[in-house]
């Protein structure tokens, strides 16, 4: 049962060849690009003339850090 338990928590960060606080801490910095994005999309709906390519440069930058992943 533990090692089915532990399965659970390392089996996807193993196929991008990381652990699972390493995973942890990818996932947490990634989160943190997207909510900054989504901040800057929301302050852009409200006055269009801010944060023009914030959101689409921030979206770019998390693709190619995540194109390849696990190859």
């Amino acid at each position: 049962m533990n090692a089915r338990i532990v399965r659970l928590f390392t089996a996807h960060p193993q196929t991008v060849g990381e652990s699972y606080f390493e995973h942890m801490r990818f996932a947490l910095w990634f989160s943190s690009r997207l909510l900054v994005a989504g901040g800057a999309a929301l302050v852009h709906a409200l006055l269009p003339f801010l944060c023009e390519t914030t959101a689409s440069r921030i979206i770019r930058e998390l693709h190619q850090r995540i194109e390849g992943r696990g190859k």
